[in-house]
């Protein structure tokens, strides 16, 4: 009876915790850096892991380098092998909180929040500050969207003088996450 008892237990405080997860691992990362004038500078990646805690408003984002898909293949390559580097850093993340975040105040119209956090990317862990985006929720899914700028240089990546008139520093990044409960 006792072991029973605990086991029921056990799985309450379970399902209790998993309530304020949401979760996706097909979550959509782009980024442009094109000048313009010159070919586009632009890659998709469509397998981003992200992750909310609904009850805290932590968010966390996990992009696999190499999952960046650009509609050049040489492009992509020059991408993974002398920009990213992405064999020696494998990963880029994203962690932060939302500012004022409620479950409650979530429906299905869109609601504006911010967010500060960290990036990492190239080995270089970077503050970005007051990043806005939209987020709704129908049924059991939350949708966050939105977009932020960073530099290139600020990741210490360097840019070969033969193509620098040809690739912006600043890169533009958006993002889309379909999280469903965990």
């Amino acid at each position: 009876m006792k072991r029973i008892t605990f086991l029921g237990l056990l799985l309450i405080n379970i399902s209790v915790f998993a309530q304020g997860k949401y979760l996706t691992k097909t979550g959509l990362l782009t980024f442009e850096a094109s000048v313009p004038s010159f070919e586009e500078v632009a890659a998709k990646n469509k397998s981003v892991t992200a992750i909310l805690n609904t009850e805290n408003g932590d968010f966390a984002a996990l992009a696999l380098v190499k999952a960046f898909r650009f509609k050049n293949a040489l492009m992509e390559e020059h991408f993974n092998e002398n920009y990213a580097e992405s064999d020696s850093y494998p990963k880029a993340t994203f962690r932060g909180k939302l500012e004022d975040f409620s479950l409650k105040t979530i429906t299905k119209i869109d609601k504006l929040f911010t967010i500060d956090g960290t990036l990492s990317f190239h080995g270089v862990t970077k503050k970005i500050n007051t990043i806005n985006l939209t987020i709704n929720k129908v049924e059991d899914q939350i949708f966050i969207s939105g977009n932020f700028k960073v530099l290139v240089s600020d990741f210490n990546i360097e840019i070969p003088k033969i193509v620098a008139n040809k690739l912006s520093d600043e890169v533009s990044i958006n993002f889309s996450f379909e999280l469903v409960k965990k």
